[in-house]
């Protein structure tokens, strides 16, 4: 029997990861023309639980290691007049409980594990329905197990509930500052070899190290849900001249400590804009042996550190059952979402009060006692 799975993400890799280990094929069907065809995106911290644990279960775990940076998790939470909260530094021999990797490295590791023709580039998923998927270039393909890995906007997960993401109230433009250690040593110096954090009224400063020498720092503003995509045009951040926005930034960040709107400054002429999204905490829907979800597909949550973990886990514990119960889907698929459900919808509600934090004018030292219960 067929199973079909849609995006090439760190979920839809694990799963077929584990289902070539167990002897079951699948075929991912991923919008991207080439595995190298856009970037991937900043650092991941994989937790021991949950994404070590799939990629233990995949059989990838000392491949992780190779390529995973302990060192990544130094962390320093700063307040906008630069006084330092929290500093924590890492150890060279300690455990890798939270290791930072670089997201395309850890897709190539998922993509070198399975055979070559396992994902088929350039299917870009229009709808799907009644068993064949639809793609936007007119082709179709069959499935007897479909598996949407094909996050926020997922193609997939209409045909299980009509609820759809809705906006957080999170705005963040992301930046970067390319060889920091060679062009800005005494902003590297401050930035550290991990994460670093400036949390003020509503909005804050983040700093993330890369293992390419790249810091990639991200203006991170917590609003009115309501405001959804017309928050950048209300705030008068002008997206369409890089060079405009980054002053926009800095006048934004007026009365913060020079050295962070000198981080601002510091980046190149890229800007990325994005509006966070979030599903319901705990959203379930009645099991179809023939569909399911993993990962933000499934259970898309605020940014705090969970959603590829969870995505990873998804992949590989639906692996583990499918090859478990190869010739009932039913009772495979339903299995998984029982426990995927339990699992995300704790860590959706933790991600929601985290997030309830870090929009609190109070933030910085709300994530100061945070990190001291810790």
């Amino acid at each position: 029997m067929t199973i079909a799975i849609v995006g090439a993400g760190p979920g839809g890799l694990a799963l077929a990861r584990i289902l070539h280990l167990n002897g079951l094929e699948a075929v991912v069907y991923e919008r991207d023309a080439a595995r190298a065809a856009r970037g991937q995106g900043g650092m991941l911290d994989l937790h021991t639980a949950t994404g070590q644990r799939a990629l233990r279960l995949a059989g990838l775990l000392d491949g992780f290691h190779a390529i995973a940076r302990g060192e990544g998790q130094d962390m320093r939470l700063l307040e906008p007049d630069g006084t330092l909260l929290f500093e924590e530094d890492t150890p060279d021999d300690a455990p890798f409980e939270r290791p930072e990797v670089d997201r395309a490295d850890l897709r190539d590791l998922l993509l070198d594990s399975i055979p070559e023709h396992t994902v088929r580039w350039g299917h870009a998923v229009a709808h799907a329905g009644d068993g064949r998927l639809h793609f936007t270039d007119g082709g179709t393909a069959a499935y007897d197990l479909l598996v949407g890995a094909d996050g926020a906007e997922s193609r997939i997960r209409p045909l299980l509930t009509d609820i759809r993401p809705a906006y957080t109230g999170q705005h963040s433009i992301e930046l970067g500052i390319p060889e920091i250690d060679r062009t800005h040593p005494e902003l590297a110096a401050m930035v550290g070899r991990g994460n670093f954090w400036v949390f003020g009224d509503r909005q804050a400063l983040v700093a993330q190290r890369n293992g390419d020498g790249r810091v990639r720092v991200y203006a991170n503003f917590y609003a009115d849900p309501g405001a959804a995509e017309s928050w950048f045009a209300t705030r008068e951040i002008p997206l369409g001249d890089p060079a405009a926005t980054k002053a926009r930034l800095i006048e934004l960040y007026a009365g913060w400590d020079a050295r962070f709107t000198a981080l601002i400054a510091a980046c190149e002429d890229t800007v990325r804009p994005r509006s966070a999204t979030t599903l319901p905490p705990g959203l379930t829907w009645p099991s179809n042996p023939a569909v399911t979800l993993i990962g933000d597909a499934a259970h898309l949550m605020r940014g705090a550190g969970e959603g590829a973990n969870m995505a990873l886990l998804d992949g590989a514990l639906l692996g583990l059952a499918l090859a478990a119960h190869p010739d009932d889907f039913a009772t495979a698929t339903a299995e998984y979402e029982r426990e995927m459900f339990e699992r995300t919808g704790a860590a959706a509600r933790m991600s929601a009060n985290m997030y309830e934090d870090l929009a609190a004018p109070d933030a910085a030292r709300r994530l100061l006692a945070f990190f001291r219960r810790d």
